[in-house]
């Protein structure tokens, strides 16, 4: 790659800034990158090459084989004025990682025989929807409109509501359908939103609560919550934006399904190594995370709600499946998650056949631009749709 990646940043009001700013700046060139370790170097010494080449902070990553956790690295800083070093006990913001964590809650749901994928909301809810108007879980921008009733798990977890992303990104800042739903992939953390009010309906307690008993205690999540932990403060990870500002670490008082999951890269290793291996679901229910649920048409998952839809990753069979994306590769399946705000940096790829996985979370979003030859040095090549992930990246990249 020869330049910085410009790419739509999401996931709070301070992302849409970013965004504007840098579409009014344009993407500049970098300087030639410096020399790299040889191929057979150790993978430590050609991530920090990497970083360096990018002025990346702080990055740590997990290596999966065969569904066992075989290497775990943190590099660079969590916090570069106090000279603090990242580690693999460093409090990271799991960011969109938690939709993925949240779909496993909802299967396990659905193989208890407590929640069907394909119910509408009325079955689901105690009130309709637009009834609810708590701050925070206000709907009563949906008077009028009927069409809540067709949203459903299945349609909320493979990002089909209809819904933008967030609501606060409508020119008004009001939330209203802009398709049929089911009809069209668009990524919506709103969706998400709708689903975590189903979850607690049929759970009857907070999505905290829940995450917390069903799956960071039993996967051995320690240092893993939906919201901000008093003992999380003395090793939290400031995040660095792509113009390189620190910004402060969110502590999040209210549990989101869209993305509020504080987390280490050792808990993430065990999640992603326990969901290749199909821990804790029927097989399945892990057919139905995996498979093709919603075909993605669209060139770029950013903007959320495309104008043209000339599905240029048919022929991979780019789909959204439960909580994740999958894609037919030259290694076969491949599923990944991506996580990103203004200051964190995720991503997870496994490639089912070897149950081999990699696990990339930093807290700083240029390491976005080193993901590509990461991956490639860890999975060799997956055909993971780059530019489709973080639009300005080619599928070649690195």
């Amino acid at each position: 790659m020869t330049g910085p990646l410009c790419k739509p940043l999401r996931g709070g009001r301070r992302c849409a800034w970013a965004l504007l700013a840098a579409m009014l700046a344009g993407c500049t060139a970098t300087p030639p990158p410096p020399s790299m370790p040889a191929a057979d170097a150790p993978l430590e010494l050609a991530v920090q090459a990497l970083m360096q080449r990018e002025g990346v902070q702080g990055l740590a990553l997990a290596v999966i084989r065969d569904g066992a956790v075989d290497q775990v690295l943190s590099l660079g800083s969590r916090d570069v004025g106090a000279a603090l070093p990242l580690t693999d006990g460093t409090i990271v913001y799991g960011a969109s990682f938690t939709k993925t964590a949240v779909a496993y809650l909802a299967l396990q749901l659905v193989d208890e025989n407590r929640l069907d994928l394909d119910a509408g909301l009325p079955q689901l809810l105690p009130k309709p929807l637009p009834h609810y108007t708590a701050p925070g879980r206000n709907y009563s921008d949906l008077l009028g409109d009927v069409r809540w009733r067709r949203l459903s798990p299945r349609v909320l977890l493979s990002h089909g509501s209809g819904f933008a992303n967030f609501r606060w990104l409508e020119p008004d800042g009001r939330l209203r359908f802009h398709f049929e739903p089911g009809v069209h992939y668009a990524y919506s953390g709103e969706g998400y939103r709708v689903l975590q009010l189903a979850l607690e309906s049929v759970l009857g307690i907070g999505l905290d609560e829940a995450m917390d008993e069903r799956v960071f205690a039993p996967l051995g999540m320690a240092d893993t919550a939906m919201v901000w932990r008093p003992d999380f403060a003395d090793r939290a990870a400031l995040g660095y934006d792509i113009d390189g500002e620190a910004i402060p670490h969110d502590r999040r008082a209210v549990p989101a399904a869209a993305g509020s999951m504080d987390t280490t890269i050792r808990d993430q290793a065990q999640f992603w190594a326990a969901l290749v291996r199909g821990d804790g679901l029927s097989e399945h229910a892990r057919r139905e995370m995996f498979r093709a649920q919603r075909p993605i048409t669209s060139a770029q998952q950013f903007p959320t709600l495309p104008e043209t839809r000339d599905a240029p990753y048919r022929d991979i069979g780019l789909a959204a499946g439960l909580g994740v994306l999958r894609f037919a590769g030259p290694q076969g399946l491949v599923w990944f998650k991506g996580g990103h705000d203004a200051g964190t940096a995720n991503m997870a790829i496994c490639v089912q056949a070897r149950r081999d996985c990699l696990v990339l979370m930093s807290n700083d979003v240029r390491a976005e631009r080193i993901f590509p030859a990461v991956s490639r040095r860890v999975l060799g090549a997956t055909g993971l749709p780059w530019s489709w992930e973080y639009g300005g990246l080619s599928d070649t990249a690195n």
